[in-house]
């Protein structure tokens, strides 16, 4: 059995480091919360090289006196705590004394501080543990730390360090939060050489906002404010209407300190419930504050996971505060009927002048009366790829294109019909039946030649015969109901609209001509998101997407898959920076093939769409043609078969 022995110091003090010194974020984050600590109204932080190299933390704080300065440096050294019962009621960021002596272990350190006592600063420096110098220097009041060349005696540790781009916007996202939590406090930040963040410092929590993340993020907030139980919650939560897919942008704050906790995480969208879409997370900057001994800080080490006493008070104050809020802000707008006129009567039948509701301007739409086609017309039906291949030109003028016509379809489904003049001389309507679907369209051309028709029949490509297929009709507006032979089939439009296109994005791969934007549009990310993107901007170029770095946090989407829509450009973005994000291993073939997911659900129609019988006749045809089409890109089905048989035995027919 081999000998125990006990640990150099050195030794000890580099196993240490590595629980609170992960990365260069790590430094800054036990840095600026010991100037928070210190009572500092401005900040500085500049970095360099990701701050791997470079990273300096100044303050207008207390500062240090000369005789403590060299005890600051020692392990379990601290001004914060002194007694057991101390621990009990923790209103401090920093408390355990072992931030700066990690720091010291595993970089070069140079400090540089004065109090408001004393007449010289000092300046002190210390390396992988080891002072080196300690003297006078000419200094403002406060504190300045300058870190450089971190993990220079631990190599493997260095290995494990990300892109410089990477590790400063982890530094950039502590800065984030740092700025949320004390808005009392004007925190700037360079990135080598360049401002990135400046907050005012006015004490407002808007303006710190604003100065993180943006005019656009900042406008699709509501303010939060409520007291319940001990436990006040402020701070804003967005509308609905700008929901977010993924909850990255939910910061909690307790007594000032930034955590993830699951409690108000659940309060938070218990009390969007019902106002949100599904997928849809709302976003907030939440401060509670709570008595100090009602929670316990020191259960993790990043100090970012927090205990409660009780959970319920915490619960009730943010989804009551946020409900509130709700109430107040986004309730909806008021609806005032206005008459066509002042002295005209309240209309009475179709053909008169009917009024529109709108909760800003009085709008009059004059209707008129369409008499409904008569039973015995008929709509000619024409297969509409030769209308595609071969358009025939002429003049037409629609009258009218929303009156309710008295048409219907063999499987009894409404359609509207238009009120066309077009030219005096008519052709007898041609008929035409697909194979396999019984469809009737209304063709763009009144007039179809005979010659014309049976060309077009020569050059259709000869299929074996089907049972014809007739529109039932859909079901619960998700699912396609059609009636061929003995056989009910049903199919699941989202499902199949979804595997659809997923299919035609992977076939035009690279190919795919993205479209154009008439106007940029802005997507405000998270900062560690926000690097994913930038590190994968070939693959939004793949999947169709042309996105330009706006700045800090921010893309500018410049062209779109064509199959998307316009209010689902930013969502998609911002989900695919959270898949990306939250990926660990570089497989860009899986990443690719997710984003090729992402936006054929987002295109594909929606279960409970509004859909005409013409769409889920074009749907089902599709389908017909693609027999490998099964199941969607998430595995469910695409169309399951109900026997006659089975039914009639259901129903006690056989």
């Amino acid at each position: 059995m081999a000998k125990i022995n006990v640990l150099d110091k050195h030794v000890a003090e580099l196993i240490a480091a590595g629980e609170v010194v992960e990365r260069p974020s790590s430094v800054i984050k036990e840095l600026v919360e010991n100037s928070v600590d210190a009572g500092a109204t401005v900040l500085t932080v500049e970095i360099k090289n990701g701050g791997t190299t470079f990273m300096r933390v100044t303050d207008n704080g207390c500062g240090i006196a000369r005789e403590d300065v060299p005890t600051a440096f020692l392990r379990h050294a601290t001004s914060k705590v002194h007694h057991q019962d101390d621990l009990e009621s923790i209103a401090t960021l920093g408390f355990r004394g072992e931030a700066l002596a990690s720091i010291a272990a595993v970089s070069r350190v140079e400090l540089l501080t004065r109090t408001a006592d004393e007449l010289a600063g000092t300046r002190y420096g210390i390396a992988g543990g080891e002072e080196e110098f300690c003297e006078d220097a000419g200094c403002a009041q406060g504190t300045t730390f300058v870190v450089r060349d971190i993990f220079f005696n631990t190599p493997a540790r260095m290995k494990f360090l990300k892109k410089d781009v990477t590790e400063a916007n982890a530094i950039a996202s502590v800065m984030d939060r740092l700025a949320l939590s004390h808005p009392e406090v004007s925190v700037r930040m360079i990135r080598d050489g360049k401002e990135t963040l400046h907050t005012p410092g006015d004490g407002k929590l808007k303006s710190a906002v604003y100065a993180v993340f943006g005019k656009e993020f900042t406008n699709g907030l509501m303010p939060v404010e409520y007291a319940y139980n001990g436990v006040s919650v402020s701070g804003f939560v967005s509308k609905p209407a700008a929901a977010r897919p993924n909850r990255s942008m939910q910061h909690f704050f307790i007594n000032g300190r930034y955590v993830k906790s699951r409690t108000a995480m659940a309060a938070l969208e218990e009390a969007f419930k019902g106002s949100l879409m599904v997928g849809k997370m709302p976003a907030c900057v939440l401060h509670l504050e709570i008595p100090y001994q009602t929670v316990d800080v020191n259960v993790h080490p990043a100090k970012i996971e927090v205990r409660f006493i009780n959970e319920r008070p915490i619960f009730d104050a943010v989804y009551h505060g946020v409900k509130t809020a709700l109430n107040q802000w986004d309730a909806p707008s008021v609806m005032k009927l206005h008459p066509a006129s002042p002295a005209a009567p309240f209309p009475q039948t179709k053909s008169e002048a009917q009024t529109v509701l709108t909760p800003q301007k009085q709008e009059t739409v004059s209707i008129r009366q369409v008499e409904p086609m008569q039973p015995e017309q008929k709509i000619p039906m024409v297969e509409a790829e030769r209308f595609r291949a071969a358009p025939v030109q002429t003049d037409w003028t629609v009258r009218d294109s929303g009156a309710p016509s008295g048409l219907t379809h063999s499987f009894g489904a409404d359609i509207r019909k238009a009120d066309i003049t077009g030219p005096e001389e008519e052709e007898p309507p041609v008929q035409y039946m697909r194979s396999g679907i019984d469809a009737a369209k209304e063709p763009p051309s009144p007039t179809v030649s005979e010659e014309r028709m049976e060309a077009v029949q020569a050059e259709l490509p000869l299929v074996p015969e089907k049972p014809p297929a007739k529109l039932a009709g859909e079901a619960f507006g998700t699912y396609i109901l059609l009636e061929r032979g003995d056989e009910l089939v049903v199919i699941d439009k989202h499902a199949a609209h979804e595997r659809m296109l997923y299919e035609e994005l992977k076939a035009n791969g690279e190919q795919a001509l993205p479209q154009l934007l008439l106007q940029p549009i802005p997507v405000t990310l998270e900062k560690n998101e926000y690097a994913a993107v930038l590190n994968a901007m070939d693959l939004y170029e793949k999947a169709g997407f042309e996105l330009e770095d706006f700045g800090e946090g921010t893309v500018l989407v410049r062209s779109a898959p064509l199959i998307l829509g316009g209010e689902d450009v930013a969502d998609a973005v911002m989900e695919i920076a959270g898949y990306l994000q939250s990926s660990k291993n570089d497989l860009t073939t899986e990443k690719l093939d997710w984003l090729y997911h992402n936006v054929a659900c987002r295109a594909a129609v929606k279960a409970g769409d509004e859909s005409r019988p013409e769409e889920l006749l074009a749907l089902a045809e599709r389908l017909e043609q693609n027999p490998n089409i099964r199941y969607c890109p998430h595995g469910r089905p695409v169309s399951i078969v109900l026997k006659k048989r089975d039914l009639e035995k259901q129903f006690g027919r056989i």
